[in-house]
């Protein structure tokens, strides 16, 4: 199937959103650079050592009579257990085959939108986000741009959603192109990193059960003279090479049940 997205289109200019907006936007990604010489001794660091340690472990078992290997726990074992005839291959049904649905309408994978709810008045689109724009909504689009095209991104999936007075709910799914580099881990991970920082959810996050490493946030009440109180809960999460971010913002406290809840089913999708 020919790749659908945004990722192919010219660069799209648009203002962000300004601190006045109810939707508060992601933050920059971080620029990479700079760990780049932590990261380099680090890797230099860990090559001795594995050598070192490689050179003792074959001098020590040189000396050494050879060691018959036990024998396997389970020798008839096989998959599958019957065998198929010839020329037929195991085939997983479509909703288990996690590879199908990726290469699939990636719009299909954004959870539908509750019963009840309304367009939301601040998305900038529902279906395709084109790459330029997702960058455009960084605090440094120019850095968070050449970031995610270096990490390979291949297109941006969106939905929200409004209910009640004030609330906002939207969902992105990020989709990379596989690679030397894992681009949907690199990106929630650099996306967690800054969660714990005084001006956004000032913790580590709660895990989220059943992804790799996923976490959601409740953010601290946000007061200021003349404003409603503003809340704000995330969810940072990956799997395959989809990573997904959900921002939930409302007037009234969000619960850790809510994205909890919100972060488990769009897991279930993928």
């Amino acid at each position: 199937m020919p790749e659908a997205g945004p990722a192919a289109g010219p660069v799209a200019e648009r203002v962000a959103p300004s601190a006045a907006d109810p939707v508060v936007p992601a933050a920059a990604v971080r620029p990479r650079r700079r760990g780049l010489r932590t990261v380099g001794l680090i890797a230099v660091a860990a090559a001795i050592g594995l050598v070192g340690g490689t050179a003792v472990g074959y001098g020590i078992q040189a000396e050494r009579e050879p060691t018959a290997l036990p024998p396997l726990n389970q020798p008839g074992l096989a998959y599958p257990a019957k065998a198929l005839p010839e020329g037929q291959k195991t085939k997983l049904p479509a909703s288990e085959d996690l590879r199908a649905k990726a290469e699939g309408d990636l719009r299909k994978l954004l959870l539908p939108k509750p019963a009840g709810a309304r367009k939301s008045e601040f998305a900038d689109v529902d279906g395709w986000l084109r790459v330029s724009t997702f960058a455009s909504q960084f605090n440094r689009p120019g850095n968070a741009l050449d970031d995610l095209l270096e990490t390979g991104i291949r297109r941006v999936a969106a939905t929200s959603w409004a209910a009640g007075e004030y609330k906002e709910t939207e969902i992105r799914l990020v989709q990379y192109r596989a690679g030397d580099v894992l681009g949907a881990q690199e990106f929630v991970e650099e996306q967690q990193a800054y969660m714990p920082e005084e001006d956004f959810a000032e913790s580590e996050g709660t895990e989220l059960k059943g992804s790799a490493n996923g976490r959601f946030y409740v953010f601290p009440v946000r007061k200021k003279a003349g404003y409603l109180d503003m809340y704000e809960a995330r969810a940072y999460f990956y799997r395959g090479d989809i990573a997904v971010e959900i921002f939930v913002i409302d007037t009234r406290k969000i619960s850790a049940k809510d994205i909890r809840s919100l972060a488990e089913r769009q897991l279930g999708r993928l």
